[in-house]
C-alpha cells in the first residue's frame, strides 16, 4: 500500500518523517507549504491538495490541529472523500467522538473505512519514533495501518473495534496530563513563596509519591528555565480541554477535579495565552499567587 500524508505541523512533521524512512515514498500535503519542505528534501511527493494526496494513495494519513480543518480537509474543496485511490482512511488528531462519526458516516457511505488513532507523547518523542498511538475501528482495517503505525510508535494500543473509543482514552489521558501539570506547577509556587527553594522542592516531589511526568520533565525542562517551548500551543490544548468536557457532559461522568483543571486553562486564555506555550499555564497560577516562580535552569 502507497502512504500519503495530510498536516506536517509540529507533530505530524515528525510523524510523515519516520513513515517516509520506512517506506522510502511519501506523498504529501500541508496547507503551509514551507511544513513540507523538509519532506521534499528527503524526496517525498509534495502535492497541493488533500484530494490530490488520495488520489495518489492508499492509506491517507491526517494530522490535524482542529476539528474544522479535519472537516475541511475530507470534505472540504479538493478534499479526500473524492480521491480515486484511497482505500483506508487514518486520523492521528485528537477530535472528539462527534467529529469522527461524522467523518466515518460519510466516508463509509463511500466505501473507505476510517481507523481512529490518535497521538500522544510530544514532539521530541515523535522525532525519535518513541510516541504512542490509541487507535479504534475494525480490526481488519488496523491490521492494515499497523505496519505504518510501527514507523513512529513505540507503542500501540488497539482498544476497541468502534471508531471513537480511541478518541475517549486519548481524551481521559490529555486531561490528565493538563491535571498533573496545573497541580504540579501550583505546588511548586507554594513551595517557592514559602521559602524553599524550589529546585529543591522538586527534588522531594520527584523521590516521593508526587511524582508524575508534568514533574518528571515539563516542569524542569520548559518551566524552570522560563523558556515555554514545550511546543503545544495553548489553543490546542484548549481544543482538547473543550472536547473533555463535551464527553464528561455526554457520558454524565462527575469530574470534579478535572473541572477545575478546566476552570485554570479557561483563565489561562482570558489572559491572553492563546497564542502561548502550555507551560506558560504557570502564569496563571503566578498572577493568582501574586509571586513568580524563580528561573532556576538555563
Amino acid at each position: 500500500m502507497k502512504a500519503g500524508f495530510i498536516g506536517t505541523g509540529s507533530m505530524g512533521l515528525p510523524l510523515a518523517s519516520n513513515l517516509l524512512d520506512q517506506e522510502n515514498a511519501l506523498v504529501a500535503y500541508d496547507v503551509n507549504p514551507a511544513a513540507t519542505k523538509p519532506l521534499a528534501e528527503k524526496q517525498a511527493r509534495i502535492v497541493d491538495s488533500p484530494l490530490s494526496v488520495a488520489n495518489e494513495s492508499d492509506i491517507v494519513f491526517a494530522c490535524m490541529p482542529s476539528i474544522e480543518s479535519f472537516h475541511a480537509v475530507v470534505t472540504g474543496e479538493g478534499g479526500i472523500i473524492n480521491g480515486s485511490q484511497m482505500k483506508v482512511f487514518v486520523n492521528l488528531g485528537t477530535m472528539g467522538t462527534e467529529a469522527l462519526a461524522e467523518i466515518e458516516s460519510t466516508l463509509g457511505a463511500e466505501g473507505i473505512p476510517v481507523l481512529d488513532s490518535p497521538i500522544t507523547g510530544g514532539v521530541q518523542r515523535a522525532w525519535e519514533g518513541d510516541i504512542t498511538v490509541i487507535s479504534s475501528g475494525p480490526q481488519a482495517v488496523f491490521d492494515q495501518a499497523e505496519p505504518f503505525l510501527k514507523s513512529f510508535a513505540r507503542d500501540i494500543h488497539y482498544v476497541g473495534d468502534k471508531v471513537g473509543q480511541a478518541q475517549i482514552a486519548k481524551i481521559c489521558n490529555n486531561i490528565m496530563s493538563f491535571t498533573n501539570l496545573v497541580v504540579g506547577l501550583e505546588a511548586l509556587v507554594m513551595a517557592a513563596k514559602g521559602g524553599v527553594n524550589p529546585e529543591k522542592a522538586l527534588a522531594v516531589i520527584n523521590s516521593g509519591s508526587g511524582q508524575n511526568s508534568a514533574t518528571l520533565s515539563k516542569i524542569p525542562n520548559f518551566v524552570m528555565n522560563r523558556k515555554f517551548n514545550m511546543e503545544a500551543p495553548m489553543y490546542i490544548t484548549a481544543k482538547d480541554a473543550m472536547l473533555w468536557r463535551m464527553e464528561a457532559e455526554r457520558l454524565e461522568v462527575p469530574q470534579n477535579v478535572a473541572g477545575a483543571t478546566y476552570h485554570t486553562m479557561q483563565q489561562a486564555l482570558a489572559m491572553g495565552l492563546r497564542d502561548g506555550d502550555m507551560s506558560e499555564m504557570v502564569k496563571v497560577i503566578e498572577r493568582a499567587a501574586d509571586f513568580e516562580l524563580p528561573k532556576t535552569r538555563d
